[in-house]
């Protein structure tokens, strides 16, 4: 492919991506193809000769889209939200496309420096405790990372992991937070939530209490501020105390729900958070930002630093100590561009257009419930934020729906 065609392909490409927005509400959310499909539709060998651009697009269509369900789509109300925005779709293809690697912060400087200012901006729309940012001047800092469920194993460090070490979170957790506990080699204890779906520092204690008396070491908990089934608030200025009187490592995940906390009127329920070492949420799953993009900030950059320091004299240069080296911050060497695609989400919308995204889709939510309870087939089991879960009277099983 030259030149001209690239450019060709380019607008096309573009093209197709709005036609598909704009049909997207007439397309069936869920698709009908049986599992296999795709293998009556390939060649079962590679071809031996390039095809046209044109061809490929053409097979997108007739290949890829039937096989897709649309997360998009306004009629999708499964999981939770993929965030997408046009601002961002834009960027997120130069940020394909221009590939500079950035392993070290002379490779590529402004990879390095936008994802610190990034962090620092995205600190300051949730109101973070001052000692997370980059711009403290202390010891803390903020990375991107490709999802929570990296940022709940990075966060176990190499000196945390051995035989007597045992970690805590709800029964209510992600599934990512269990994981993190297998790969770390450390027991994650699940241990059960209240009423409300939430982690009492009671039950927390009682743990820890049983675990000490069995000769184990109490190291790590994962707190949660809105739950992946129900969106429930773990209060974190009853765990946080807990977990500063044992020297236990206290990790926020707000995955989903963080992004409401760029709206003063839901600040109040990351009361606490102060007490945390470390705290993570998703731009990519309600902030208009494409996946993956999952910001992670810590009080003590340190602990990752000396859990993932590998020095080679081909990775070093003449800058040590000028800036973050974030691959000393995460599991892999390289990394992507991803605080370019936030970058300009920040600037677009602006803290005033996040700020009315997050509150018109709450509102959206409260709607919906309000229609549950209107009808008397449904029974409402849950509302929080975004997250409405309902069932039907009688026996069935519970619907969950995010407008």
């Amino acid at each position: 492919m030259d030149i001209q065609q690239f450019r060709e392909f380019g607008k096309a490409a573009v093209d197709y991506i709005a036609d598909y927005f704009e049909t997207i509400r007439d397309r069936p959310v869920l698709p009908s193809v049986q599992p296999g499909y795709l293998g009556e539709l390939l060649p079962r060998e590679p071809p031996q000769s390039g095809e046209s651009w044109q061809d490929v697009l053409q097979d997108v269509d007739r290949i890829i889209m039937p096989g897709l369900t649309h997360w998009h789509s306004p009629n999708f109300h499964a999981y939770y939200p993929t965030a997408h925005s046009f601002s961002c779709s834009r960027w997120r293809n130069d940020e394909c496309r221009i590939r500079i690697h950035d392993l070290v912060q002379v490779a590529s400087p402004a990879y390095t420096e936008l994802e610190v200012a990034m962090m620092n901006w995205l600190g300051k729309l949730l109101h973070l405790p001052d000692e997370f940012l980059n711009c403290s001047e202390g010891p803390g800092g903020g990375v991107i990372q490709g999802s929570a469920s990296e940022v709940t194993f990075v966060e176990l460090t190499e000196a945390d992991i051995k035989g007597k070490l045992v970690a805590y979170s709800s029964d209510q957790s992600n599934s990512s937070v269990e994981k993190a506990g297998l790969l770390g080699s450390m027991p994650m204890r699940l241990l059960p939530s209240d009423k409300q779906g939430r982690l009492t520092a009671a039950t927390l204690i009682e743990a820890i209490e049983k675990d000490k008396s069995q000769g184990l070491i109490p190291c790590y908990v994962v707190a949660n501020l809105g739950t992946t089934p129900t969106c429930a608030f773990d209060d974190l200025s009853e765990l946080g105390p807990v977990c500063n009187r044992e020297n236990i490592w206290l990790h926020v995940d707000a995955a989903y729900a963080g992004t409401a906390f760029v709206c003063p009127e839901y600040r109040h329920l990351m009361k606490g958070v102060e007490y945390s070492d470390s705290f993570n949420f998703n731009p990519h799953k309600w902030m208009l930002v494409n996946f993956d993009c999952s910001a992670m900030w810590v009080k003590d950059a340190k602990y990752l630093v000396e859990a993932f320091n590998v020095e080679r004299i081909y990775l070093k240069d003449n800058h040590k100590g000028l800036a973050p080296e974030y691959r000393h911050w995460q599991i892999s060497l390289g990394r992507r561009f991803r605080a370019l695609k936030l970058w300009f989400v920040l600037r677009i919308y602006g803290v005033e257009g996040i700020q009315k995204h997050v509150r018109h889709q709450i509102s959206l939510a409260q709607y919906f419930e309000k229609l549950v309870k209107s009808d008397k087939r449904f029974q409402l089991c849950t509302s929080s934020m975004g997250l409405v879960c309902f069932r039907l009277k009688g026996e069935g099983q519970p619907y969950t729906s995010t407008p």
